[in-house]
Order: C-alpha cells, then structure tokens, then sequence
C-alpha cells in the first residue's frame, strides 16, 4: 500500500491572485481606496497634466525626472531610435499580411521579435543594468513606429517614416495619419500616455516580470506583456466603451438601455475596475480633457455616465460603479482621430514604458518566479492501468 502523507493546511489563494504581494516595487502603486496612483514618489495624474512622455519615460527608466539638459539629450536619443532597422522594415509588410483580422496587435508580437533578433538582444541575465536599459529604450522607441506601420500596410498604405522633430505622441499621430497634428490633441494624447504607462501588476506587467524573472532578453519579456494585453479583458475596453455609446445611440434611449443590462447582470464597458472603489483618476483627468475639447460626443458620454451611476444606486444599492480609464480613454481618442482598432495598440505605445521599466526592476533579481499550485484532481498514486493487448 503506498503510504499517503498528511496534507499541509489548505491556504487561501484569492481567484487571479488578487490582492496578493509577490513583490517589492519602487516603480509605483495603485491605491484602490483612495483613487490614487503615482509613477514613483510623483502623482501620475500631476505628471500628466505637467510634464512629457519623455520626462515620465525616463523618469521609469532612470529613476528621477530629468533636468533642462537631460530632457533634450534624452529627447535626440529616443528619436533617432523610432527608425526600425533595414531587416525589419523589410519584413513589415509580411507580418501585417499574416496578422489578417487580427491587426496591429498580433503583428506588433512577431515585428518585436524580430526587432530584438536584428538589434542583437541578449538574454538580460547576461548583461549588464546599462545595456538592460538600452535595449529597453530601444524597443519602446521602435513601438509606436511598428504600430502604425502594421496598421497602415493592413489598409494597403505605406507607412510613414518618422520624424525627429516631434515629441513621442504627436509622432506617433503623425505616423499613423501622414498629418502632422494640432498641439491640442497631440497634448491630449500624450496625456492619455502618460495615463496609461504603469498601473501596479496588472496582467500584462506581470507577465513582462515573469519573463523577465527567467534571465531571457527585453524583446522576449515585452512580447509576452503584449500577448496578455491583447486579451479583451485586459486591453480591449476602450473601443467597446465606445461601442456601448453607439448601442445606446441616443438619449431617449439611454435609460431603457442601462436598466436592461443591469437587471440582466451584464456588464457594462467602461464602468467599474477591480482596484478603484471610487472614481479611477485616469477616468477623471480624461474627462477633463474630453471637455476641454468638447462637442456632441462628450456631452453624450457624460449624460450616460451619469445615468448609469443613478440607475444602479437605485436597482443596486451599495454598490458603487464608477466610470474608468477606458470610457474616457475612448472618447479622447475618437475626438483626435484615432481609428478605433487602434485604441488597444495606442494604449501599448503607452504602457511599453511601464513594461520597460517592470523588466529592469526584475532584472536585478536573480530568483525566477516559480508559484505553486494546489493540486485538486484524482487521489493520487493511484496504478497506471496496463494497456489492453
């Protein structure tokens, strides 16, 4: 008889670990109670409403903002970076053929692969906290320049070279449109930027640290935080916010609409999150901005947020819905342009510095990460049947 040991006592483990530390972090924190969040020791909201993608990107990445000096070195470095190297320009209008439907995000996997093979990324066990750095500048630099290259040859048009002159998000625009933008939605898009780059470990930032946690090279470790990203649950609310709007469709409608989806216990996009118990901030400051610009559309989007905040306090008392970054997030970037199917792809332009500076921070740790899981099937050992002659 085999002898059976005694179970340990059965620990708690909540459904996707949530609200479980696994580690220490100086990038940042998201505080759910108090609809707070800051980029290391400076409110990512302020940072939004006051400074640059680049001044955050290498706050991340350097761990402070930079100085007068710093800011235009680092400026000139970043954008000579967002031209892609010969082997993988070449091979763009391949990778956005094969991504069909799936579009910018699926080809953004395989065009970061091969950006890292070209530029010769070594495994970041086995270099140095400098080099680690510099390919994480490099590949975040070369995203936003890959996103709208795959989504220009997916419509059969050429993509645009990047410009030098411009700042990160009114280039990225720039890419995508072949326009140079106006400097109020190029601003209102490098604030959503800045938004959106780190956000405590959400999926996609914890699986770039997993990854990372193996020794293997930057490209490895983003391409994975890109394909937990794609998932909708993660990165895909932002477009279906918006297409909750187009459903609604007017405001006679809206009442009728929300209570349906409340009392059938359906989710509606772009409200709640599972950090905030109050307002996201994101969601704030986007507003804002959305106002800021103004027109139908927000004036639309603020009516239905607010019904559905007073539906649900009178069908479901107690509990609280606010809107988040999403709702917002899709409204701000309709109003400057933005296709939708690159709402998703946008949002990685921006959290690619986030993952970059996750990667680094668990570079400097030599322990993988290795969880456990509690096994809850058959009794075990049980005999392996012989096979029937």
């Amino acid at each position: 008889m085999p002898t059976h040991h005694a179970a340990s006592t059965p620990v708690h483990v909540p459904r996707g670990l949530a609200g479980v530390v696994v580690t220490e972090t100086a990038l940042g924190d998201v505080r759910g109670l108090e609809g707070f969040y800051h980029y290391r020791q400076y409110s990512a909201v302020d940072l939004a409403r006051t400074r640059s993608f680049e001044d955050v990107w290498h706050l991340m990445v350097h761990g402070e903002l930079p100085d007068a000096a710093e800011r235009a070195a680092f400026a000139v470095h970043t954008a000579r970076l967002r031209r892609l190297p010969d082997e993988v320009r070449a091979a763009l209008p391949a990778v956005a053929a094969a991504s069909g439907p799936s579009g910018p995000m699926a080809g953004l996997r395989g065009a970061l692969s091969l950006l890292g093979a070209v530029r010769g990324f070594r495994p970041v066990y086995d270099i140095d906290a400098e080099q680690r750095r510099a390919d994480t500048v490099a590949a975040a630099a070369a995203v936003p320049t890959l996103l709208t290259a795959l989504y220009r040859l997916g419509r059969g048009l050429e993509p645009v070279e990047p410009r030098e002159d411009l700042s990160y998000a009114a280039n990225y625009l720039y890419m995508l449109t072949g326009v140079e933008p106006d400097a109020r939605r190029a601003r209102a898009i490098e604030r959503y930027l800045i938004s959106t780059v780190d956000h405590g470990f959400n999926a996609s930032t914890f699986t770039a640290r997993v990854i990372a946690s193996t020794g293997a090279d930057v490209a490895a470790a983003l391409v994975g935080a890109v394909g937990a990203l794609s998932g909708p649950l993660h990165g895909g609310a932002p477009s279906r916010a918006l297409d909750t709007l187009d459903a609604i469709g007017s405001r006679d409608r809206i009442d009728a609409w929300i209570r349906g989806h409340v009392l059938a216990g359906e989710r509606i996009m772009g409200f709640g999150h599972p950090v905030y118990r109050t307002e996201d901030p994101r969601s704030r400051m986007l507003r804002d901005i959305a106002q800021h610009i103004g027109g139908p559309l927000v004036e639309f989007a603020m009516e239905v947020e607010q019904r559905v905040e007073a539906i649900l306090a009178e069908l479901k008392p107690g509990r609280e819905l606010h809107t988040n970054v999403e709702f917002y997030a899709g409204v701000v970037m309709e109003l400057c342009g933005l296709p939708r199917e690159m709402f998703t792809p946008t949002f990685a332009a921006g959290r690619v510095v986030g993952w970059s500076a996750n990667i680094l921070e668990q570079a400097e740790d030599s322990k993988i990460i290795r969880p456990a899981a509690r096994y809850v099937g058959p009794h075990a050992p049980v005999a392996v049947p012989a096979v029937a002659a």
